[in-house]
């Protein structure tokens, strides 16, 4: 459905992206993650043909390029900079957006009644954006992206700065979206939306690819080892592996569950026992770093 290759783009002595292969099956959600300046903008700006690159190409639904108007309108921008007019209300804002796109009269009522009933704001359909909360802002802004019914999304940052109910909203809206066949495009800082929703992920960074495939698979690979940690009843003898302080003890495995079998078979007795597995975030930091980015 996408097909990114040798995707490069410099600014002067800045090279943004560097080499950037992917592709998205038919109906996948595929999720786009990296730190600060990593190349996602620029890539993203490069799938919907706002940015030319240097070189490579994108290929889109098998047929055509980002940069072809008619290849483009298969595509919806959910953009992190909110692009709606506070001034017009949430329907004069997609009615807007569809008359570009060129709906006729019925479709676009159609299109307009679905788009605010998938961002949950049909009784708040004539207030003015200005007027709306910042969850609210939102999820208008993803729907003004599906006005023109695309087979392709793409959503960056659909969450930043949301509370909660809209959050755990805006997660219901795209897993249905997924579910109808929509194919999207997910791009995040929050790594457990990542795990929840994307069927596998590409981390970015420096404008490299660094990793990609399954979330399950990416966490086996590079997550790291799990922690055991326990409050004993007794101090442990010295020979049982792990750090031990006092009564505490720490232990990192591959295996948690082997581990604390084996354990027990020594007569260990817990008061308290906590297994921390490795998650997204886990390899995410794992393959980045963990020093501040602007």
């Amino acid at each position: 459905m996408i097909k990114a290759e040798g995707l490069r783009k410099n600014y002067g002595k800045i090279e943004a992206v560097q080499g950037v292969d992917f592709e998205i099956g038919r109906g996948e959600l595929f999720g786009l993650l990296g730190p600060n300046g990593a190349g996602k903008s620029t890539t993203i700006g490069m799938l919907v043909g706002a940015i030319a690159p240097d070189s490579g190409s994108v290929v889109i639904d098998g047929n055509g390029s980002p940069s072809d108007s008619s290849v483009r309108r298969k595509v919806g921008l959910s953009p992190q900079s909110l692009a709606l007019y506070d001034d017009l209300t949430a329907r004069e804002n997609l009615e807007f957006f569809g008359q570009i796109y060129g709906l006729s009269k019925t479709k676009l009522k159609q299109r307009v009644d679905w788009c605010l009933d998938f961002a949950g704001l049909t009784d708040r359909a004539n207030d003015q954006i200005k007027t709306y909360s910042g969850g609210m802002k939102r999820r208008i802004n993803m729907a003004a992206a599906l006005v023109h019914e695309p087979s392709i999304v793409l959503f960056d940052e659909p969450t930043v700065g949301v509370d909660p109910q809209s959050r755990n909203y805006i997660f219901e809206s795209i897993e249905k979206l997924k579910r109808a066949g929509t194919t999207i495009l997910y791009t995040t800082h929050y790594m457990e939306e990542a795990q929840r929703l994307c069927d596998r992920v590409a981390i970015i960074d420096q404008g490299k690819i660094l990793a990609m495939g399954g979330v399950d698979a990416l966490i086996d690979r590079f997550g790291g080892e799990s922690v055991i940690t326990a409050d004993l009843i007794e101090t442990p003898l010295p020979t049982i592996a792990g750090s031990i302080d006092g009564n505490k003890l720490r232990l990192n495995t591959k295996e948690p569950f082997k581990a604390i079998a084996f354990l027990s078979e020594q007569g260990l007795k817990f008061n308290t026992l906590r297994v921390d597995k490795p998650d997204l975030e886990s390899v995410f930091l794992n393959l980045t770093g963990r020093s501040l980015r602007d």
